[in-house]
This record gives C-alpha cells, sequence and structure tokens, in this order.
C-alpha cells in the first residue's frame, strides 16, 4: 500500500488551512455547505455527462484503487515466481497446482493455473496479454474522470460565484450584509480552483502512475510463468526478472545472490 496520493492530498488541504489561519481568516469561513455541494456535486455530475454510467458508478472504486493501492514491491514477485521456478524443475510443473493456492498476486496466480493446465505458451502469453490491455482501458478511464472532474470544478466554483454575487445584487438594500455576503459568493471558486489542483488533477495523475506499475508487475509474471512452463533455471529466471526491474527496486544483497 502506497499513501502517498493520501498524505499528498491531507497535507495541501492542511497548508490551505494554515494559511488561512496566518492571515487572520477562520478557516470555517471558507466551509460552506453550498458552495461544496456545488463543487463536488457539480463536478461529478459534469464528468459523468461526459462519459458512460458504468465509468460513475465505478468512481468509488477508482477513489479507493488512487489513494491505497494494494502495490506489492515488484521484486516480492520476482522472489515468489523464483521460488516456483525452483520447485518445478526440482518436482515438475504440476506440482505447482498445490502451490498456486497460496500466491498472493492474483494474476500470477491465474497464469500459473493457465500454464499447469496445459495451455499452449503463445495463447497463454495472448491471454494474459489480453487481461493486461483490458486493465488499461478500464484505468484510463478512472483516469479520465477525474481528469474531468478537474477540468469542471473551476468553472462550476465560477458558476457559484456568480450565483452569490446575483444574490447580493438582490441585497442591495440591506448593506450590512453586503461584505459577509460578497465573501461567501467567492468561496465556491476558490472550492473549485482548489478541488482541481489539489485532488482531482493530482488523482488522474496517480491513477495512471498505479496503472504503469501494476501492468509493469503483469508482464513481469507473464515472463515469469512461460520461463517456469519452458522449464528455466531458477537462477536465470532470477536474473532475467530482476534486469526487467527499474534501478534501485532490488536491494543490493539480492542482486549478488540472483
Amino acid at each position: 500500500m502506497d499513501p502517498a496520493s493520501l498524505i499528498g492530498v491531507i497535507a495541501a488541504l492542511i497548508i490551505v488551512f494554515v494559511v488561512q489561519i496566518l492571515e487572520g481568516g477562520s478557516p470555517a469561513s471558507i466551509m460552506l455547505l453550498p458552495a461544496m455541494l456545488l463543487v463536488f456535486g457539480g463536478s461529478f455530475a459534469a464528468a459523468m455527462a461526459g462519459g458512460i454510467m458504468k465509468d460513475a458508478t465505478g468512481v468509488g472504486t477508482a477513489l479507493k484503487n488512487a489513494f491505497l493501492p494494494k502495490l506489492a514491491p515488484a521484486a516480492d514477485l520476482v522472489d515468489a515466481v523464483v521460488k516456483l521456478a525452483e520447485r518445478a524443475r526440482r518436482e515438475g510443473l504440476l506440482a505447482l497446482e498445490d502451490a498456486a493456492k497460496d500466491v498472493e498476486h492474483p494474476f500470477l496466480k491465474r497464469g500459473l493455473q493457465l500454464a499447469i493446465d496445459g495451455t499452449d505458451p503463445e495463447e497463454l502469453g495472448e491471454i494474459l496479454q489480453s487481461e493486461i490491455e483490458a486493465k488499461r482501458k478500464a484505468d484510463k478511464a478512472s483516469a479520465k474522470l477525474f481528469e474531468g472532474m478537474g477540468g469542471y470544478a473551476p468553472t462550476v466554483g465560477i458558476i457559484g460565484t456568480v450565483m452569490g454575487l446575483v444574490h447580493v445584487l438582490e441585497n442591495l438594500d440591506k448593506p450590512e450584509t453586503l461584505g459577509h455576503s460578497i465573501a461567501a459568493a467567492f468561496v465556491a471558486t476558490l472550492w473549485g480552483v482548489l478541488t482541481s489542483n489539489l485532488i482531482w488533477l493530482p488523482l488522474a495523475n496517480r491513477t495512471k502512475r498505479i496503472s504503469e506499475l501494476e501492468c509493469d508487475q503483469m508482464d513481469l509474471a507473464i515472463e515469469g510463468v512461460l520461463a517456469i512452463q519452458a522449464g528455466s533455471n531458477p537462477r536465470l529466471v532470477a536474473q532475467k526478472l530482476t534486469s526487467l526491474l527499474p534501478p534501485g527496486s532490488v536491494p543490493a544483497e539480492k542482486k549478488k545472490a540472483a
């Protein structure tokens, strides 16, 4: 689990509120429910209008995956594949049927099961690659939803400000309330710009980055499964998979062992 987005968004909001206090204001002055409801709800509705219902109904899962993705280190995946290769080398491919049940990586588990079932290597690779492509498309849709909300939020905020100023003009006969009403009108623009640049656009980039890392691990799993199916030497499997990892992702002692 990588909490970078969760920490980043919380830190950004804290900075905003701290600056508000340092400038002599009160955080409560910008926590206006009508403005927040308009910006959050309006941005989501506008983004939903630009997509399909499946994209909108999956926003909860998309948020969960963006904030708290289940992304284990790639080096752990390599270790798991090498252990499986060692056992397959000693006992044969069919001996992995029980071991596959304990594999935590779901994609690696499915690939192993296909290999154990005797799927042709070329066909196995095509099946697993198709699954990766389907995942890329799903993640792209999630990122597009967040990008849409980030693009619409500032404009929706301006709509809220215009609505607030209309209300101000309707009450010019009450000068004692004008200052508060004008300030409240601009809160919607603040939330529009704030959510766009501190929440939605960062989450869109985060979704793309997590998708890239997950798909890289899935490609790694395919290489591992095909190597196991071919009966490759576990040491060579370790060296090949380690060479595919980004620099610095494997401890020095593991590189020496491989």
